[in-house]
């Protein structure tokens, strides 16, 4: 029998997806060293990051599952079975993430049965306990303030930065995996290397973070994600485990300079948003708005391959960074660890195969989700409350109910399911050819029905 190859591993990144990846490799035997270029979120008093909280699906619960994690995550994450959409004289519409059946009962799914429901959970607990777990193997190191500050690709190693003594030191590994977000200084210096493409993109809407306070969470609807659709705009609202909820508007950088008075601030959420005032309290909107300097904005980013040479791969926002819309940027990059993971298994721990396949097999994939993260804003923000949607849904899930194996409505195949992102793309595109068809047949049944009703109706005369 032989023996099973110790790999040592450096992870440049100790952020969600980092974190797990640590845990995923570290579960498989080899000798982990994580980088991280911040401090110690579990320690630091003010911990950074820009979302207090984030979306669960299927996909990332599965990588969870797969490191004994899923249970502790959930137990502290709130569920949210639908959106509970908000209009501009106040009245609430539900629209459940599974109106057909109260479980998944599908082996399209790939889980047990289970409710059809997203979690919200909280980044910096998520981050703690990912760090903790990952730190919990032996073979596992974490060091923080390290930052990566260049790398040798044809020697495998890479020069890294403590910013507390401010000396630079190298390492060599095995395998290097960029896990360092949407700004990855590891996939910055593969942009030096021959045929490697990248592209970005800022979308011209920026957003700005506001709360509801734990004493006012009462007042809104629960085990929902909230949405204020607005055509151009949208306000969006997710629960936290202290009864508070975090409300994130979207909107043109153009809208937002209208706000830049008390007296302008006061009239935009009453014309646009008048039921949120109460969650939010009227005097907390100006403090925040008069304080603001510039919206966050929000970046998509594309690149191929996401490897170099035989030992450097990217993953999570390093590779594939999207806007927040379709909630699967944090899921995208779990999966990425399951996927890294089982490709490992499968080439009996080869990295040069393992790292050409998963650039190879993820590239499309990770860029079909990109594009379909766009869309799902202007569903979020106009779609949702216009007739032809609220048909098509319906359409959707009655397709769905009779043919639960073949037909899955595009956000289910997304959120709930372990269907290749690319597949998920090509099916809706699948389904619209075939809508297309019936409703090109049931035209001409009607025309036909009338041409013929009419030739009747001139013999009877």
């Amino acid at each position: 029998m032989t023996e099973k190859k110790n790999i040592k591993i450096i992870i440049i990144g100790g952020g969600l997806v980092g974190s797990l990846c640590a845990s995923f490799m570290g579960k498989r035997g080899h000798d982990v060293a994580v980088y991280e270029k911040r401090s110690d979120i579990r320690t630091a008093k003010l911990s950074p990051g820009r979302s207090i909280n984030l979306a669960l699906s299927h996909r990332g619960r599965r990588a969870l599952r797969s490191v004994g994690l899923e249970n502790e995550i959930l137990k502290t994450s709130i569920p949210m079975k639908g959106r509970l959409l908000h209009d501009l004289t106040g009245k609430t519409t539900s629209i459940p993430y599974d109106p057909v059946t109260n479980e998944v009962k599908f082996k399209f799914y790939g889980d047990s049965p289970t409710k059809l429901c997203i979690y919200s959970v909280g980044r910096n607990f998520l981050n703690q306990t990912l760090l903790r777990a990952a730190e919990k193997y032996p073979n596992v190191k974490l060091y923080f303030n390290q930052k990566l500050v260049s790398s040798n690709f044809n020697q495998g190693t890479v020069t890294l930065l403590n910013t507390n003594t401010c000396e630079t030191y190298e390492e060599v590994a095995e395998l290097i995996i960029g896990a360092d977000g949407a700004f990855s200084s590891l996939r910055r210096l593969m942009q030096q290397t021959p045929l490697f493409d990248f592209s970005q993109k800022y979308i011209q809407h920026g957003y700005v973070e506001l709360s509801i306070p734990p004493e006012r969470g009462h007042l809104i609807t629960p085990n929902h994600l909230h949405i204020w659709p607005r055509g151009e705009f949208m306000m969006i609202a997710l629960p936290n485990q202290d009864n508070s909820w975090t409300l994130t508007l979207f909107m043109p950088f153009d809208k937002f300079e209208n706000l830049k008075t008390e007296e302008g601030i006061r009239k935009f959420f009453w014309e646009t948003f008048p039921d949120s005032i109460e969650l939010i309290e009227e005097n907390e909107l100006v403090r925040v708005f008069t304080r603001l300097n510039n919206p966050s904005t929000l970046v998509s980013v594309k690149c191929k391959p996401y490897h170099v040479g035989s030992k450097y791969l990217i993953i999570g926002d390093a590779a594939h960074a999207m806007v927040p819309f379709y909630g699967q940027g944090m899921n995208a990059g779990f999966e990425d660890c399951f996927l890294l993971d089982d490709l490992l298994g499968k080439l009996d721990e080869d990295i040069q195969k393992t790292v050409n396949q998963f650039s190879e097999s993820r590239v499309e994939s990770a860029q079909a989700i990109c594009d379909l993260a766009m869309y799902n804003y202007e569903e979020m923000k106009s779609l949702v409350t216009k007739l032809t949607y609220r048909i098509r849904r319906a359409l959707d899930n009655a397709l769905f109910k009779q043919f639960p194996d073949k037909w899955v409505p595009l956000y289910n195949s997304v959120s709930f399911s372990h269907m290749d992102y690319l597949q998920c793309l090509e099916n809706r595109k699948w389904q619209d050819s075939v809508i297309n068809k019936l409703l090109l047949l049931l035209i001409t049944m009607l025309v036909w029905i009338a041409g013929f009703v009419s030739l009747k109706l001139w013999r009877a005369i």
